[in-house]
This record gives structure tokens, C-alpha cells and sequence, in this order.
């Protein structure tokens, strides 16, 4: 039976947690916590959330697998994208994969930006 992405998406927000932005606040300044933009580079390059790692959705598994630092699966983990929806479905990866403490970020980027939120965004030469 075909499954629609959008099934595939209501299934993991069903199973996943999802934090907002008031909180994700809090773990913003925390050394401890993983944040991770699963966007694309290209994406990332434009701007992101100044702590997050950028690791394409389609690329997660594999670069968390390769990476003993990323395998700390206690490790608290805010993930988000563009507007939410690869975010949900890398959650739900990560917590497949046995990290417990996984977080999508409300909104994505887009909220977070929309909300006056520090960002990182790149530095223009005109060299």
C-alpha cells in the first residue's frame, strides 16, 4: 500500500516531540545540547541558527553512524529545517537510531527567524 509523505509525516509528529520556541530558548546557550539544521547547505549557508550543525536529512544516518562525537545517544538533540517537516521525519530517525532525548524545533528556521531570534548569517565579502 503506497504511503504518501505526508502519512509519513503525520506518523513521526505523532511519535516525536516537538519544542518551542520559548523553550528551545533555554538550550540555546546550553554546551551540552546537539542542534542540528537538516536542511540543505545551500540553505544553511543562507542563514541558520548560530549553534546548529548542519546535516542534510538525507545524509543523517549516515554522518551520525561515522562520527563517534554525534553517538551520544542521552545527548539532548533540537533538530529543525526550513518550516518543520524534515525536521519531524530526522527525529523520528535519530530516535530509531536510540537517542532519547530528541526535540524538532515548532515552526523550523522560518519561526525562529519570523520571531527576531539570533541568527548566523553569512558574511559578505566585497573583495
Amino acid at each position: 500500500m503506497f504511503v504518501s509523505a505526508h502519512q509519513l509525516l503525520l506518523k513521526a509528529r505523532a511519535i516525536i516531540s516537538e519544542i518551542p520556541l520559548g523553550q528551545a530558548d533555554g538550550l540555546l546557550a546550553d554546551p551540552t545540547v546537539l542542534w542540528l539544521d537538516v536542511g540543505e547547505p545551500a540553505e544553511y549557508q543562507q542563514g541558520h541558527i548560530a549553534a546548529a550543525l548542519n546535516i542534510p536529512r538525507g545524509m543523517l544516518e549516515f554522518v551520525i553512524s561515522s562520527d563517534p562525537q554525534l553517538q551520544h545517544t542521552q545527548r539532548r538533540i533540537v533538530v529543525y529545517c526550513k518550516t518543520g517537516g524534515r525536521a519531524a521525519l530526522a527525529a523520528q530517525t535519530l530516535q530509531q537510531m536510540g537517542f532519547v532525548a530528541v526535540y524538532a524545533l515548532a515552526g523550523g528556521y522560518d519561526a525562529w527567524q519570523a520571531s527576531g531570534r539570533p541568527l548566523s548569517s553569512p558574511q559578505l565579502s566585497f573583495e
